[in-house]
C-alpha cells in the first residue's frame, strides 16, 4: 500500500519494536476503555477498506503484531499513527480526531487525577522538601529529575512525564485564579538541578512569585526543626467546602479527605508557613541567587 505512489514509513517506529511507555495501564479502567474504542474503530475502518492487517502494517511501517496490539486495545497508538491511518483508510478525519482522546490517556492515571483536582481547586497549598514543587518547575528541571530515577525511565517515558507535568501548569491560566501557596526549602533552590538552566528556573520562580494570587515562601537553611521535615505536604480545597490532603509523613502517604486528618495537615502546613521567610524576603533571596548564577 502506498500514499502518493510512495511506501509510507513512520519515522522512529521500528517494525517489530514495542516501545515502553505506550502500553495501557491495566489498572486504569478509563484508559482501557478509550484505547479499546480507538482500536476497534481502527480495525473497522481497516476492514471496511478491504485491507488485511499485514498489508496495513506494511503501509504504515509497523510490525503486524503491533497492529493487532493497537486494534485489540493493548497498546496506545501514536498520534502520527492515527494521522497516517486516516490517510491510508480514507477516513475523512475521523481517525485523526481521536488524537485528543489518546493524548489524555498518555498521561499516567495519577497525574491525570492530580491535574483534575488542581483544575477544580480554589486553594492549593504545597510544601516541598526535596525538590521544587511540580507546579513551579521548568521543563528542563522536570526532565533532570525524571532522568536520574533508578531504575531509569526509557527516554520516551521521560518525554511523556515531562509533558504531563507541564500540562498541569494550566492552573495558572484559570479565571478566576485559585489561591496558590508554596513553601520550598532553600537547599532545593541552590542545588544545580538542570545544569546550565538554573538561571531560567530562578526567573520562573520570580515570575510566579510576583503573581497576586501566589504566596511563595522559602524555608531558610538555618531554620530550626519544623513539621515538614518528614516529607512533602499538599492541601487542595474546593468551592463546595471539601478538601483533599496528602503528606509523605502522615497516613501512609495516601490522599485523605477525613476532616480530622485534614486538620492535622493544615496545622503542620500552617506551622511551616509561619517559620518560613515571608514572600517579600523570599523574592529578595531568589533575586540574590539569580545574581549569583
Amino acid at each position: 500500500m502506498s500514499v502518493n505512489g510512495e511506501a509510507v514509513r513512520l519515522g522512529g517506529e521500528n517494525e517489530e519494536t514495542d516501545e515502553p511507555g505506550w502500553e495501557v495501564d491495566p489498572d486504569d479502567d478509563w484508559a482501557l476503555a478509550v484505547v479499546a474504542t480507538v482500536g476497534r474503530q481502527l480495525r473497522l475502518w481497516r476492514e471496511a477498506a478491504g485491507m488485511r492487517a499485514a498489508e496495513f502494517a506494511a503501509a504504515v511501517g509497523y510490525g503486524e503484531d503491533l497492529i493487532y496490539k493497537i486494534e485489540s486495545g493493548k497498546r496506545i497508538p501514536r498520534p502520527e499513527y492515527l494521522d497516517m491511518a486516516d490517510k491510508i483508510l480514507n477516513a475523512g478525519g475521523h481517525l485523526s480526531a481521536m488524537k485528543q482522546d489518546v493524548k489524555k490517556v498518555r498521561y499516567p492515571k495519577k497525574v491525570r487525577d492530580l491535574a483534575q483536582m488542581e483544575a477544580r481547586a480554589v486553594e492549593i497549598g504545597v510544601y516541598e522538601c526535596s525538590s521544587i514543587a511540580g507546579l513551579l518547575q521548568t521543563p528542563e528541571y522536570a526532565r533532570a529529575l525524571f532522568e536520574v530515577r533508578q531504575p531509569p525511565y526509557p527516554p520516551e517515558e521521560v518525554d511523556r512525564l515531562v509533558t504531563a507535568r507541564m500540562a498541569r501548569l494550566s492552573v495558572f491560566d484559570r479565571s478566576p485564579a485559585p489561591s496558590l501557596g508554596f513553601v520550598l526549602e532553600e537547599a532545593t533552590l541552590r542545588r544545580r538541578v538542570g545544569g546550565t538552566m538554573v538561571r531560567k528556573r530562578h526567573e520562573r520562580l520570580l515570575e510566579v512569585g510576583r503573581l497576586n494570587n501566589v504566596a511563595l515562601q522559602v524555608m531558610p537553611m538555618d531554620s530550626v526543626a519544623h513539621p515538614g521535615m518528614s516529607g512533602r505536604i499538599e492541601l487542595l480545597k474546593f468551592e463546595d467546602g471539601t478538601a483533599v490532603g496528602r503528606s509523605d509523613g502522615a497516613f501512609n502517604g495516601r490522599p485523605t479527605s477525613d476532616p480530622r486528618q485534614l486538620r492535622i495537615l493544615e496545622l503542620r502546613y500552617g506551622t511551616i508557613r509561619a517559620q518560613a521567610l515571608p514572600p517579600g524576603e523570599t523574592l529578595a533571596l531568589i533575586e540574590q541567587l539569580l545574581g549569583e548564577t
